[in-house]
């Protein structure tokens, strides 16, 4: 899931400025999630169709997350806080202070590379009509939060922003946070790879990646804060995220060989 460039983002919404909740229980919608997938394949760029899927197929899911968080120390600490971690990763300055081989310093590397903006990420958020993940509601905030490490998780598993690339960062986040629609891109995107008959095992990448997320520590739960300042590989070695070896065996030409996913 691709952020849109940094410079034509939109920017923060102010605390003052968000509206209250009109009903944070979501319906699950099941052809519109179809209908928005197939969108998705055709074009792998449009983060909008995203959204669509993850509004339509959220369900609990949210509750399930921000229960959960609320249940260790650590994590009724940040829910308390409510730290907006799109102002956080969109600091530049803030980005710098981070060493060489942190998680930070990796992440700076690579929104820049990407020429990403954690703003654009959430301007694309906005776009869906029945949006509430900017409601001042704690669990909009930990919607908020999910949609906003997703870049991190792109760092910490060392999948690239290729079609494959998401599938499997994707699948990862299935585990991590129930929510049905990661299963849902995770599963079409690799049906796409299987019918384009690369000769690669695409698919497999997407399996090992749902493997890993079941295995590794809930990063839903980290304080990014503080996990930004660590060594990249301490925190894999911490949380119990292998190199994506499966992934790695796919030549990057053929991680977008599927219609919909040139470029």
């Amino acid at each position: 899931m691709q952020a849109a460039p940094s410079i034509p983002a939109l920017g923060p919404i102010q605390g003052d400025a968000r509206r209250p909740s009109q009903t944070m229980t979501r319906r699950v919608q099941p052809v519109r999630a179809a209908r928005a997938l197939g969108r998705l394949v055709a074009d792998k760029d449009d983060t909008r169709q995203v959204f669509e899927i993850m509004n339509a197929l959220a369900g609990r899911s949210i509750d399930w997350g921000y229960q959960r968080l609320l249940d260790t120390p650590e994590g009724g600490l940040l829910a308390y806080q409510r730290v907006e971690l799109s102002d956080r990763l969109q600091d530049r300055s803030w980005l710098a202070q981070f060493a060489p081989e942190t998680v930070g310093a990796a992440y700076r590397s690579f929104v820049e590379t990407r020429n990403l903006s954690a703003y654009g990420l959430a301007d694309e958020s906005r776009k869906v009509a029945d949006t509430e993940i900017e409601a001042a509601h704690p669990r909009a905030w930990y919607a908020r939060r999910l949609r906003d490490i997703h870049d991190v998780w792109h760092v910490l598993t060392g999948y690239q922003t290729d079609a494959l690339g998401e599938a499997c960062v994707v699948a990862f986040s299935l585990p991590q946070t129930r929510s049905a629609g990661f299963g849902l891109i995770a599963a079409g995107i690799a049906v796409q790879f299987m019918r384009a008959r690369t000769g690669h095992p695409c698919g497999r990448a997407v399996l090992q990646a749902w493997r890993d997320g079941r295995t590794a520590a809930w990063l839903p739960g980290e304080n990014y804060e503080t996990l930004l300042a660590e060594p990249l590989e301490g925190a894999r070695r911490r949380l119990n995220i292998p190199r994506p070896v499966i992934y790695g065996q796919v030549p990057p030409e053929v991680r977008n060989a599927y219609r919909g996913a040139q470029g």
